[in-house]
């Protein structure tokens, strides 16, 4: 019979934490997050039946899953917009997911992935993008090495409406 405290027992004898939801069932795949960035406990959300006008910043992860219009400022972070996202604002983060609609230009000091669901209309300035087979991209991409920061003075231009 098994008994959890016995010696050599290679079971461990507390139970493992409860994990938050993740947007897993969306179709997302979470992937590990790299040394010195939020992890998925980190990660604040914004749900469907959501609305936010105006500036979002801060130092955590965001899956939008409802709707934005403004500018998003998460330099050293994930911004995740998913299928139901929408979202009519300039982003600089780390890493850019396009699961949903964009409509404004991305900036990321690593990489855009624009899934098969997803919609980016802007111009991108990133050191990697992916454009999956039946994404929507219409603007230009601008390649820029990884640490190579915008010029000052040159920010990333506004979305005309």
């Amino acid at each position: 019979m098994w008994k959890p405290n016995q010696p050599g027992s290679s079971t461990p004898t507390t139970p493992e934490p409860a994990r938050p939801a993740t947007p897993a069932a969306s179709g997302y795949e979470a992937r590990p997050a790299a040394a010195g960035t939020a992890t998925a406990s980190e990660q604040a959300t914004i749900g469907k039946s959501l609305v936010v006008k105006g500036e979002l910043s801060g130092s955590e992860s965001l899956y939008i899953d409802g709707k934005v219009e403004g500018t998003i400022n998460l330099p050293g972070n994930r911004v995740t917009v998913g299928r139901n996202g929408q979202v009519a604002a300039n982003i600089l983060a780390r890493e850019i997911v396009v699961l949903g609609k964009v409509r404004g230009n991305c900036q990321a000091s690593d990489r855009v992935d624009i899934r098969s669901e997803g919609s980016l209309t802007g111009d991108v300035i990133a050191a990697r993008i992916s454009i999956e087979d039946g994404a929507f991209f219409k603007g230009g991409i601008d390649i820029r090495k990884p640490g190579a920061e915008a010029k000052a003075g040159e920010p990333v231009p506004a979305v005309e409406a």
